[in-house]
C-alpha cells in the first residue's frame, strides 16, 4: 500500500488530536482519501512516511519561497539555536527586520511583529476600530484572513447586509459588526457604505484572493476601494500574509501602487517559522500599547528564530535581482503549458494566475469571485489531486486553494509535472 504508514499515523492521531489534524485542511476531507503525513522536505521536494517523494507546489502554504531547507537560511538558524530560542525580552534582530521591512515596502513606518497570519489580522482590525473609533469592518467572501470571530462570517440574507456566524462559537454581536461583500463588486461595497455612514472603521482584503482559489482584482478594483475608504474616512487594510514579498518585493502594494493603511504579513516574513506582523503609518501604529491604547501582546512575538530565518531569507531574495522574474517565468510556464494538455484533452478549464500563485479550476470560463469559485467542478478537481499526488505532484488538497511556487522548482520539476498532467 502506497501510504500505509500514514493511514497508521492518521489512525493514531485521530485519537489524540481534534479531527486527526492541527489545521483542517490537512485532513483531506475536501478531496477524500487519507492525508499523507511528511517527515522531511529539502528543495523542491517533500518526502512522505512512507519515503514517497513529491514536487512541492504547496510551500508550507507559501513561506518556502526559496525551496525546503534553504542552505543559507538553515545556517543562521544553526547560529540562532546556539544562542538562544527565545528570550521574552527584545532584541537586535527585531529591529533589524523591522528595519528592513519598513525601507523596503511602501507606505509604512512602523511593524509589529506576532506569531501567526491570524493574529495579525485580528491585531490590524482591533487597531482599525481603536484608530477611527468606528465598530464595523467590511471583508469579501471567499476571503480568508485566519480564524478570529470577526472573520469566520457568512453572507446574510441579502446583497448588503451585515453577516451571520458560519462557525459554533462565533456570536451574533460579533458577526452583526462585519459586512460581506462579494470581491470585485464595488458596487456592492459602495453601498454598504451608504447603509452604514460613519460606522465602518475599514476595509480588509486580500489583494489577491488566495483562499478561494487565486482569484485577482478586476477594474481598478483595489484603486476604487482606496478612494472609497478615502471619502469616507475609513482605513484599507491588505491582507498580504500571502501576497507580501512573494508577488514583489514591496508585495501588492508595490504591484498595484495602491497604498494601504494597514498590511498585515506572515509566511515568506519567518523564512518557515511561525510568525505575522502588521504594519502602517506612524500616526496609526502610535495608537497601538504601550504608547497608546489599542492593546496587543504575546510571548513569541519577535522570538528570534523566526527573526533571524526571515531576514536571511528576505536579504536572500533582495539581493537577487532576478528573483521575482524567475519565480513568474515558472509560474507562467506551468500556466501555458497545464492550458495546452488540458484543452489538448477537451477537459474545459481556466487558469489563474499572478505571480507565483496560481489556480486551476474545472468546467468554467472564468472565476472573479467566490461564488464562480464554487461553481468549479471540484470532483473533477479532487480526481485530478489523486492522480497527481499518485504521480509524485503534491498540489493544495482543495479547489479553493491556491498554489506557491518557489525559487527551486525548474525544468526538471516542470517536466514531471506535465508528464503527471498527460497522463491525466
Amino acid at each position: 500500500m502506497r501510504y500505509q504508514r500514514s493511514s497508521a499515523l492518521f489512525d493514531e492521531a485521530y485519537q489524540y488530536i481534534p479531527g486527526g489534524v492541527n489545521s483542517p485542511v490537512r485532513a483531506f476531507k475536501s478531496v477524500g482519501g487519507v492525508p499523507v503525513f511528511m517527515k522531511s522536505a529539502k528543495g523542491a521536494y517533500l518526502t512522505d512516511a512512507d519515503d514517497n517523494v513529491y514536487v512541492d507546489y504547496i510551500n508550507s502554504w507559501g513561506p518556502a519561497i526559496l525551496g525546503h531547507t534553504h542552505p543559507e537560511v538553515l545556517e543562521e538558524l544553526k547560529i540562532q539555536a546556539e544562542k538562544g530560542f527565545s528570550f521574552g525580552a527584545p532584541t537586535e534582530l527585531e529591529t533589524e527586520i523591522a528595519k528592513f521591512i519598513t525601507e523596503n515596502v511602501p507606505n509604512i513606518d512602523q511593524i509589529r511583529m506576532v506569531s501567526s497570519g491570524t493574529e495579525a489580522c485580528m491585531s490590524a482590525v482591533r487597531l482599525a476600530r481603536g484608530f477611527t473609533g468606528r465598530d464595523k469592518i467590511v471583508k469579501f467572501e471567499g476571503c480568508y484572513h485566519g480564524h478570529s470571530d470577526s472573520f469566520l462570517i457568512k453572507a446574510g440574507s441579502g446583497a448588503a447586509t451585515f453577516g451571520n456566524p458560519n462557525s459554533p462559537g462565533v456570536t451574533a454581536g460579533t458577526a452583526k459588526d462585519t459586512l460581506l461583500a462579494r470581491y470585485n463588486d464595488f458596487e456592492q461595497v459602495e453601498e454598504l457604505f451608504k447603509q452604514n455612514p460613519g460606522e465602518i472603521a475599514g476595509i480588509i482584503i486580500e489583494p489577491v484572493a488566495g483562499n478561494m482559489g487565486c482569484v485577482l482584482p478586476e477594474n481598478d478594483f483595489l484603486q476604487k476601494l482606496r478612494i472609497l475608504c478615502d471619502e469616507n474616512g475609513s482605513l484599507l487594510i491588505f491582507d498580504e500574509v500571502m501576497t507580501g514579498f512573494r508577488l514583489a518585493f514591496g508585495g501588492a502594494q508595490e504591484l498595484f501602487n495602491v497604498k494601504a493603511d494597514l498590511v498585515t504579513y506572515g509566511k515568506v516574513i519567518g523564512g518557515g517559522l511561525p510568525v505575522g506582523a502588521f504594519a502602517g503609518r506612524n500616526e496609526i501604529m502610535d495608537h497601538l500599547a504601550p504608547k497608546g491604547g489599542v492593546y496587543q501582546a504575546g510571548t513569541l512575538s519577535g522570538n528570534p528564530l523566526a527573526m533571524r530565518a526571515g531576514l536571511k531569507t528576505l536579504q536572500l531574495i533582495k539581493n537577487d535581482f532576478e528573483f521575482f522574474n524567475r519565480l513568474e517565468e515558472t509560474t507562467e510556464v506551468l500556466d501555458i503549458e497545464i492550458g495546452k494538455i488540458l484543452t489538448e484533452k477537451g477537459i474545459h478549464h481556466t487558469i489563474n494566475r499572478k505571480g507565483s500563485m496560481m489556480s486551476v479550476f474545472f468546467d468554467t470560463d472564468k472565476v472573479s469571485d467566490f461564488d464562480d469559485a464554487q461553481k468549479a467542478n471540484h470532483y473533477t478537481f479532487n480526481k485530478f489531486f489523486h492522480h497527481m499526488l499518485e504521480n509524485g505532484i503534491y498540489l493544495p488538497p482543495s479547489g479553493y486553494e491556491t498554489y506557491f511556487i518557489s525559487d527551486a522548482i525548474r525544468d526538471e520539476e516542470i517536466n514531471m509535472t506535465l508528464d503527471a498532467v498527460r497522463t491525466f
